[in-house]
């Protein structure tokens, strides 16, 4: 019995030594690891989304191409040569009164004194004047049976080439863009306010353009408000820059300014777009002469181009002659010569001037306006 408690003595001091050893062990071991302290490797990655988070990496990218908008696109012009073949077909499909006259001489079965006669009258009703007129009805009865026409082919044959001869393909149509060394060509452009004069500087801006030539545009119609701004447009589709001046700014000076600016940047090519003066007053129209003679104290004007709506007839005609004498025109734009433009103007204007046409619009398009091309006038007009 004694050696049962004794044993069961051993025991309890063994269990007592062994709790004093681990208590002192506890208290020698660092602190059990928190759930800190178990995560703690990933707070070093974690902090990346701080410094470069994903969402806002990409607004810098946005922010390096903010400003390209704010560029407009620049167009690219449609080719000199492809516009008048384009233009031509528009003018065959018209019913201008020039083509039918020749159209109806052409389908008549038998041409009595009463068929030239209605010939003749619509001829000159065509604006294609009374000389003009004349000499293509006399040359048609020398060669066409005053019995009818036999061979509607022959006849076309000859309408061509009649009409070729009044149009005159001998007549030099390019534009004069040579200038002195280190100085641009200048070109003024000058008429009546309502013949697309403005219209007709920005879409030549864009054929130049087309034949890779640097242009600068002046804005010297400083009495119509819109006129800069509808220029610089004009400019800005085809990356061409426009100078211009105050409202009411002297046109000359503006001019002047547009023309020593295309020297010091190097331009091919100044193109100069004057007030749209009223022919019929004198103090006005004297001041176009002003700004010519003001450029030409920079650079030589090589080109003076009338701009004339192909609809006014006579009217234009008359617009035309002053402003010949006025400014020394070098060369005509006809605009609008579509289905209500008597066709026959383009005879007439250059008997009246003895200047050639060097530009035709048909249409709004930016691209209606191209050189002149007599034989695919002729061409046109006949519905070939």
């Amino acid at each position: 019995m004694e050696i049962f408690w004794v044993i069961v003595a051993l025991v309890g001091v063994a269990l007592i030594a062994a709790a004093i050893i681990i208590a002192r062990s506890n208290r020698q071991l660092p602190p059990a690891p928190g759930p800190e302290a178990i995560e703690g490797p990933e707070p070093a990655e974690a902090p990346e989304p701080a410094s470069k988070p994903p969402a806002e990496a990409e607004p810098k990218a946005e922010t390096e191409v903010e400003p390209e908008p704010s560029v407009p696109a620049v167009d690219v012009p449609e080719a000199p040569k492809s516009r008048f073949a384009r233009l031509r077909r528009r003018l065959a499909s018209s019913n201008n009164a020039l083509a039918r006259a020749l159209g109806s001489l052409l389908s008549v079965d038998r041409i009595d004194e009463e068929t030239w006669d209605d010939f003749e009258a619509t001829l000159i009703s065509s604006d294609l004047g009374v000389g003009p007129t004349t000499e293509l009805t006399e040359a048609l009865r020398k060669e066409l049976s005053i019995d009818g026409v036999s061979d509607p082919g022959r006849a076309r044959e000859v309408l061509r080439s009649e009409l070729l001869r009044l149009v005159d393909p001998s007549m030099d149509r390019s534009l004069k863009l040579d200038s002195p060394e280190g100085q641009p060509a200048v070109v003024m452009v000058v008429g009546v306010n309502g013949t697309g004069k403005t219209t007709t500087v920005g879409k030549l801006a864009r054929v130049l353009v087309a034949e890779d030539k640097t242009v600068l545009l002046g804005a010297a119609d400083t009495f119509r408000a819109a006129a800069a701004e509808q220029l610089a447009t004009w400019g800005e589709r085809v990356g061409v820059e426009t100078v211009r001046g105050d409202e009411g700014a002297d046109p000359a000076s503006v001019a002047f300014d547009a023309v020593a600016k295309g020297s010091e940047i190097g331009v091919d090519v100044v193109l100069v777009d004057t007030a749209g003066r009223l022919h019929t007053k004198v103090g006005l129209m004297d001041e176009l002469g002003k700004v010519k003679r003001v450029i030409e104290k920079k650079a030589p004007v090589g080109e003076v181009l009338l701009v004339l709506d192909a609809t006014t007839g006579q009217n234009g005609m008359t617009q035309a002659r002053i402003f010949a004498e006025v400014v020394d025109v070098t060369g005509i734009v006809l605009t609008k010569l579509d289905g209500s433009a008597k066709g026959g103007i383009v005879v007439q204007v250059q008997r009246e001037l003895g200047v050639p046409v060097k530009l035709i619009g048909l249409g709004e398009g930016v691209d209606d306006l191209a050189p002149f091309d007599p034989e695919g006038f002729v061409a046109g007009i006949l519905g070939e």
